[in-house]
């Protein structure tokens, strides 16, 4: 196993060496622009993803209106709880699975860091998979490819191409990925701008679409379709982006007003995902068509050409931030391994997915268990941290350093199982109000209201409620410990940040 540096020692002038192996970001080396960070989360999210999920709605039978509705009020209430997980990055130059130290225990952090290192695999593979999506769909147009075979070659061909192109540039760190969303967002923005006018202005959308003609849903089936869109793309998408928030923000400077920083975060959040979700939706109002191939070339025709292109670099941005955070949760597990080999595993490992995905037949249903799914464990892990940094340790969270800590350390508990406790409780919560497309993932409760998905309630409650129960006990036991060192933790430069924790 390699080594890691020894904790003191002076980094080089180089960002990577920063980056590395997992410390908290000295001051010294943050930024005080704010843009960057709402470039970095706007470019995750102009994604043809987020066409696909405002298309779910009335692939479900849903109303424009109501579709939107949800878009709009779920996505305003997930993406403020997410600037909250913003601010925390800032003000303690640290991962989210490093925060979640605090919440878990040193050891029993291993449990939320392995989970969100696999599902960001996940996430790589459907990304790249709506990309090939999009690219088969262009190919066709040109007349490359039959689109109406396979093209199984083609695909996995054209999928290791994006995802070589998307661990390139995450391997050179949060500079480089940060330069490539300043640069590449607003072109692309403009390019959808223009898409949007097209679509809205010139075809022939119908604003006032309530439902498949004679199967208009009412009462419970309206509202069981409304929550599961609520599920998928309104609070849920929020709550997805918890676990990613501060390792980005841990990079803006503690002297920038937190205000600028939250605002500039959730904005770059919402304004993407409802829009894109709205033209979803709006495209899907003529034939109820899910596929993002097929929603473009279908609406478009050979105006998609330069759209396909530009769309390229939704899922290509969303991508590098999988990428990069797949490598510092992984980090967290006390695997010493760095961060630039860890982007190449998980570019093999993500590949392997997006073959999976090739062969499945039915996107929606794969589309729709793999992110529910997600919000399963998010919605409890969301709660527990909450409740930690906001109401038990409002310090947030004392002295920094002591979450580097190797271990074995006397300032964290090994396994704190008030956090670990609340987090399967709320999961379980969380299983019995999902309903999915998958029976698997259907829980009792839901099925019992007739299929309303309040999962991401359900988990986020129960897990909160646990640990404002059981977590001050344990943090009491630990508080003097951590107490903070004279400096502050906004005083942490690059010679007394301590490096990464020693291997298990």
């Amino acid at each position: 196993m390699q080594q890691q540096p020894t904790p003191g020692v002076e980094q080089s002038a180089h960002a990577e060496d920063v980056e590395a192996w997992l410390q908290p970001i000295p001051e010294s080396r943050r930024t005080h622009k704010v843009s960057g960070q709402f470039w970095i989360w706007a470019g995750a999210n102009l994604a043809p993803i987020n066409w696909v999920l405002g298309a779910l709605g009335i692939h479900l039978g849903l109303g424009f209106a109501d579709t939107v509705t949800v878009l709009v009020l779920g996505n305003l209430i997930g993406m403020l709880l997410f600037g909250c997980f913003v601010l925390l990055g800032q003000k303690t130059g640290a991962t989210g699975m490093v925060l979640a130290r605090a919440a878990f225990g040193r050891r029993g952090n291993y449990l939320p860091a392995a989970i969100q290192a696999l599902l960001v695999i996940g996430w790589c593979a459907v990304n790249t998979w709506i990309i090939l999506d999009l690219v088969m769909a262009l190919f066709g147009t040109l007349g490359w490819v039959d689109p109406t075979a396979h093209n199984y070659g083609w695909k996995i061909g054209v999928a290791t191409v994006i995802m070589a192109a998307q661990v390139a540039i995450a391997w050179f760190g949060y500079r480089a990925i940060a330069a490539f969303e300043k640069w590449t967002v607003p072109p692309t923005i403009i390019i959808l701008a223009v898409m949007s006018a097209v679509a809205w202005i010139g075809m022939k959308i119908d604003w006032s679409y309530a439902g498949p003609a004679g199967n208009i849903l009412e009462g419970s089936e309206r509202i069981a379709a409304m929550s599961a869109v609520m599920t998928a793309i309104g609070i849920g998408w929020g709550i997805t982006w918890f676990t990613y928030a501060a390792d980005y923000s841990r990079f803006v400077s503690t002297e920038v007003p937190r205000k600028k920083v939250y605002l500039a975060s959730v904005l770059g959040q919402f304004i993407p995902v409802v829009w894109l979700g709205v033209l979803g939706a709006s495209l899907a109002t003529n034939s109820g068509e899910i596929d993002p191939g097929k929603l473009i070339v279908q609406n478009f025709g050979v105006m998609a050409l330069p759209v396909l292109l530009m769309v390229l670099h939704g899922p290509i941005a969303t991508n590098i931030l999988n990428i990069y955070t797949f490598s510092v949760a992984t980090q967290a597990l006390d695997i010493t391994i760095s961060r630039r080999k860890l982007n190449l595993f998980v570019g093999v490992f993500s590949l392997g997915a997006v073959v999976f995905f090739i062969f499945q037949e039915d996107f929606a249903a794969v589309l729709d268990a793999w992110l529910i799914g997600l919000v399963a464990w998010v919605a409890a892990w969301g709660g527990v941290m909450l409740v930690h940094y906001f109401w038990i340790d409002k310090r947030w969270p004392g002295n920094p350093d002591r979450l580097f800590d190797g271990v074995g350390t006397s300032r964290l508990p090994g396994v704190n199982w008030a956090g670990v406790t609340s987090l399967l409780v709320g999961i379980f919560a969380t299983w019995l109000f999902m309903y999915g497309l998958v029976p698997a993932m259907q829980g009792p409760i839901a099925v019992a209201l007739g299929g309303w998905d309040l999962s991401w309630l359900a988990g986020g409650l129960a897990s909160a409620a646990s640990y404002a129960i059981l977590g001050p006990k344990v943090h009491r036991r630990f508080l003097s410990a951590s107490a903070p060192a004279p400096q502050g933790p906004t005083e942490l430069t690059g010679a007394s940040a301590p490096g990464a924790p020693a291997a298990s």
